[in-house]
């Protein structure tokens, strides 16, 4: 059916026709949307399924509390009901804006560790995943170096001529500045910040923002090339499937490819009530993230032939890891209450305060209404054998019941633990053969031993931290989980009331190793290492669904680093 509808917001008038077509606006998106346009003989769609990222919620960072769970801006995915978690099913929050999940995110500018990408260069056969620097094989610091614009210039492990504008928060708490002194006394020593390969100590988050507004990757990387005539952007535009077509040249038959049986050569969309077809000459980019890309595939007859044929889905390709390999962060939030220090609790009590948090935001683009979800971080070993950390610590200097509720009537803080390599692993599946229809997601958190016996040690070295003499002015009191909750049974059943995502799913279509024949070494890879779908030629997933494995913290950073390697793949 014809296009009809408006004409998009940026770009050229609608063509049936491009070089590539980019499903999502989020982080991954806008980046391949600003390399790929960047040479003019290159026509390029990007397709968003929310809207425009304009709204004044988005840009001011406590906005996240309005934008997440709101359909404005969010998916509003819920999980299915979890035995890790009680039997409750969550708020799965996924960004559905220009932007994507940069423009409703933590803003917490998080790298990773070096053992990370050990494990990335294990999984895929390729060292230019390493950590790298001088003498030392591997590409990743160096390419974070070129995307960043640091705030404190370009050195040693920083760069200053990147899109990716990060700062260091506008606020700070006497009581994280105790606590990170209290983090000090159980062992955790204080440094200067988390990006440097070794997360081992406890800083304050550096966050994507400029001068106190969220910096999203659409402000970084889509909203600067949006004149070109060769870039189309479509918003409130949605993917209803993957056009395949039975002819593979043989110059499409490389890397993943050798074996495509089909090549991805367009995509049906839903835009303004009517249905379009629009063709790529040259390649399909996924980058609708860990649920929707995945999910994408699945209806369009590309993912496990079981659950396909079990939802009448013609099978084009049986790729078994498709929407499998689900990674999170579970996030086990401890409330202790305390007194003689202000909090968010106490400022938002009083009117008076409540304005004056308004007023210092508008004036001078400090203060609260500047804070990430979490302000003040810590990374620390389980086990002191360990190479390097697996714990990390979230503190917020508020609390409440659970996210959307009012905060607590008392002056509180929020000290989260989370296991940053968990072991269970989850699943996105189709729910039926519609598209527009959510799909099943079940994250399995706590479902192996090794994740359980985890979560019983960060809740009792959290206790050990609140318990050092820096806190013992504040006389903090444990509220959640309660200090009679002693066994590692009663802490195994706190966990799995009090735990909830910290938002980083990954995993669902990941990279991986493959043979000389042009095989995958394992079931659950689905990529080759340039994010090129397996027998399916033209077609790339570029987005957190690729990761092998987590990262050590927020997402966001590692998948602008996938898009970036994958950009110049595709160029080059």
């Amino acid at each position: 059916m014809p296009e009809t509808s408006p004409r998009p917001e940026y770009g050229a008038e609608y063509d049936a026709e491009y070089d590539y077509v980019i499903v999502g606006a989020g982080s991954a998106g806008c980046l391949l949307a600003n390399r790929l346009s960047a040479n003019p003989a290159h026509r390029v769609l990007l397709v968003e399924a929310g809207g425009k990222d304009d709204w004044f919620w988005i840009k001011v960072p406590v906005g996240y509390l309005y934008t997440i769970a709101n359909p404005r801006t969010d998916w509003c995915f819920t999980t299915e009901p979890d035995p890790g978690l009680a039997g409750r099913s969550i708020i799965y929050a996924r960004g559905r804006v220009i932007g994507g999940c940069s423009s409703i995110n933590a803003m917490i500018h998080m790298r990773g560790q070096a053992s990370d990408y050990q494990q990335w260069a294990q999984a895929t056969g390729d060292d230019r995943w390493l950590w790298g620097g001088p003498d030392r094989p591997g590409q990743t610091l160096a390419i974070y170096k070129e995307l960043e614009n640091y705030f404190g210039g370009a050195d040693d492990w920083h760069g200053s001529a990147g899109e990716i504008r990060v700062e260091r928060p506008r606020v700070r708490w006497k009581i994280l500045d105790a606590w990170q002194d209290a983090a000090a006394q159980w062992g955790i020593a204080p440094i200067e910040e988390f990006n440097r390969g070794d997360n081992s100590g406890s800083a304050y988050f550096h966050v994507n923002q400029k001068r106190g507004r969220r910096w999203s990757m659409a402000d970084a990387f889509l909203h600067p090339v949006a004149h070109r005539p060769n870039l189309t952007v479509y918003t409130k535009t949605q993917a209803l499937g993957l056009l395949l077509d039975d002819q593979v040249s043989d110059n499409q038959r490389r890397g993943a490819w050798t074996t495509a049986r089909h090549r991805a050569s367009g995509v049906r969309l839903l835009k303004g009530g009517q249905i379009a077809t629009v063709r790529a000459r040259r390649e399909v980019l996924l980058s609708a993230g860990a649920i929707g890309s995945p999910h994408l595939m699945q209806v369009s007859g590309l993912g496990p032939a079981d659950l396909l044929t079990r939802h009448q889905v013609p099978v084009a390709v049986d790729l078994p890891g498709v929407g499998e390999n689900l990674q999170d962060h579970l996030q086990l939030r401890t409330v202790y209450r305390i007194r003689g220090a202000r909090t968010v609790n106490t400022l938002y009590r009083n009117w008076i305060t409540r304005a004056g948090m308004g007023l210092q935001y508008l004036l001078l683009r400090s203060g609260p209404l500047t804070m990430p979800p979490s302000t003040l971080g810590a990374f620390a070993k389980s086990d002191p054998a360990l190479s390097s950390p697996d714990l990390e610590w979230h503190v917020q200097p508020l609390s409440l019941p659970k996210f959307g509720d009012p905060l607590h009537p008392y002056g509180a803080i929020t000290p989260s633990v989370c296991n940053l390599r968990p072991t269970s692993r989850g699943h996105v599946r189709m729910a039926d053969a519609d598209p527009l229809a959510h799909p099943r997601i079940l994250c399995n958190y706590l479902s192996t031993d090794a994740d359980r016996e985890i979560a019983v040690r960060g809740l009792r070295m959290t206790r050990q931290i609140m318990a050092s003499p820096a806190l013992a002015r504040y006389r903090p009191e444990e509220m959640l989980p309660g200090p009679d909750l002693q066994s590692d049974d009663d802490l195994q059943a706190a966990a799995r009331e009090l735990g909830t995502t910290i938002f980083h799913p990954v995993g669902t279509c990941a990279m991986g190793a493959f043979d000389t024949h042009g095989v995958p070494r394992s079931a659950t890879t689905v990529l080759d290492t340039d994010c090129r779908v397996f027998r399916v030629a033209g077609l790339r997933v570029i987005d957190a669904s690729a990761m092998p494995t987590i990262t050590s913290g927020n997402t966001n950073a590692p998948v602008m680093l996938i898009a970036e390697r994958a950009a110049r793949s595709i160029l080059g």
